[in-house]
């Protein structure tokens, strides 16, 4: 009997082991069973990894060897850049390997929202949204991941305004993952590739990887703004008028036509700037200097119009204000009035004396003439006087002119404002 007893334990826990046996073979055999990628995919599925791979430094390193970057748009008026980038991403998570003794397959094609993906963001972005290129991505045997990621990103990009329309500046694009307190994602980025240089009114020269620091990695872009539209619809049709301004000093300051003509000039070159008012780029801390150009222009335009306004004055009455006229000219023509009727008076008692009446006639036509052609001598005096500082002015503004739009233009090419593009990291 005790020996039964004794025997029963013994029994049991072989049975035990026997079982365990059986089902470490049975799980053996149907992994080895495991012939097909949609299978090993299902068995990798099923393992249900879907936080980040975690190792001693509590910071997983993310592969981005490719980057395709593509400028959309440059919104000049509130300074935005719209760009998107295409990334392909590589990291290594254990939990994904296999042996491919076992498994004869080096690669398998897992769904993307079974398996962890690393995040990436603009540091500089007001808006970043990332989405998977496709809905599967590449694993390897040795627990290598291959994905790609499109990122589309508008990016608050100070951009330096200073020389529009012949405007050019780079713009950082700060890619990041997420991180905190020493655990999380670091990024090594390798290389960059520009599609599509050209769109709209702006073009992406160059774009290139640069460090900031030991620790801050971002996407340099050198933009250039297409000057030849601008110039053609912004700063040509300022020198135009300028230039018709100049050439209307050609017609005479009598009878009202370039007065006319340069009063219509101002108006259209307000109406002018009221129109491309929308056209010109946002303030920033380089406020264009074309701005400035405009303002030049309209108060070279009014000065023009009121010196033409006066000088036709100073030819009409050989001086500026209508009242010191008449106080210059009330002496004279009381004294030749007074003269006049002592004359008359005298005349007419020489005259009931010894002039016949045919006489005083013709005495009375020689002083009309006589006055008539002092008059016309004195207006000649006034007009010619009025023509001389017509001609000073037009010497003085043409060359001002000439002088100034060509410094204008230099600076436009070649003045340089400084922008500071990496506040966002202060």
């Amino acid at each position: 009997m005790q020996s039964e007893v004794l025997k029963r334990p013994t029994s049991r826990v072989e049975k035990a082991l026997l079982l365990m046996s059986l089902l470490t073979i049975g799980c053996g055999l149907a992994e080895s069973n495991c012939t097909s990628r949609r299978c090993l995919a299902e068995m990798l599925i099923n393992k249900g990894y879907l936080s980040q791979p975690q190792n001693e430094n509590c910071t997983h390193p993310i592969q981005v060897p490719f980057i395709e970057y593509q400028t959309l748009s440059v919104n000049t008026k509130n300074l935005r850049l719209i760009s998107r980038l295409e990334a392909t991403i590589l990291w290594k998570d254990p939990a994904l390997q296999w042996d491919t003794s076992v498994y004869k397959f080096d690669q398998v094609v897992l769904p993307v929202n079974k398996v962890w993906t690393p995040e990436l963001h603009v540091t500089n972005g007001i808006l970043t949204t990332m989405q998977h290129s496709s809905r599967d991505l590449l694993a390897s045997s040795n627990g290598t991941v291959k994905h790609k990621v499109i990122i589309h990103a508008e990016i608050n990009c100070e951009i330096n305004l200073f020389n529009y329309p012949f405007a050019a500046d780079e713009c950082p694009v700060a890619i990041h993952t997420w991180s905190n307190d020493g655990c999380g994602t670091q990024l090594e980025l390798g290389e960059v590739k520009l599609v599509g240089a050209s769109q709209g009114d702006w073009e992406t020269n160059k774009v290139g990887f640069e460090k900031k620091g030991d620790d801050r990695d971002y996407i340099t872009v050198e933009l250039s703004l297409k000057s030849a539209n601008h110039f053609i619809t912004l700063v040509l049709p300022s020198i135009l008028i300028i230039a018709a301004d100049i050439v209307s000093f050609a017609l005479p300051l009598g009878g009202g036509e370039r007065n006319c003509f340069k009063v219509t000039l101002v108006l259209s070159f307000t109406m002018f700037l009221n129109i491309l008012n929308a056209q010109l780029p946002g303030d920033s801390d380089c406020s264009p200097i074309i701005r400035i150009h405009f303002c030049v222009c309209l108060i070279l335009l009014v000065l023009s119009m009121l010196v033409s306004m006066l000088l036709t004055r100073v030819a009409q009455d050989g001086c500026l204000i209508s009242r010191r006229c008449s106080k210059g000219s009330a002496p004279k023509n009381t004294e030749n009035k007074e003269r006049g009727d002592e004359e008359i008076k005298a005349d007419v008692s020489v005259i009931q004396l010894t002039v016949p009446e045919d006489a005083q006639m013709l005495r009375r036509v020689v002083k009309f003439l006589e006055d008539f052609a002092a008059k016309e001598m004195e207006t000649e005096h006034n007009r010619k006087f009025a023509n001389t500082l017509d001609k000073i002015f037009f010497w003085f503004y043409f060359i001002c002119g000439t002088v100034y739009f060509c410094v204008m233009n230099t600076m436009m090419a070649r003045q340089k404002c400084i922008v500071n593009h990496f506040e966002f990291w202060y």
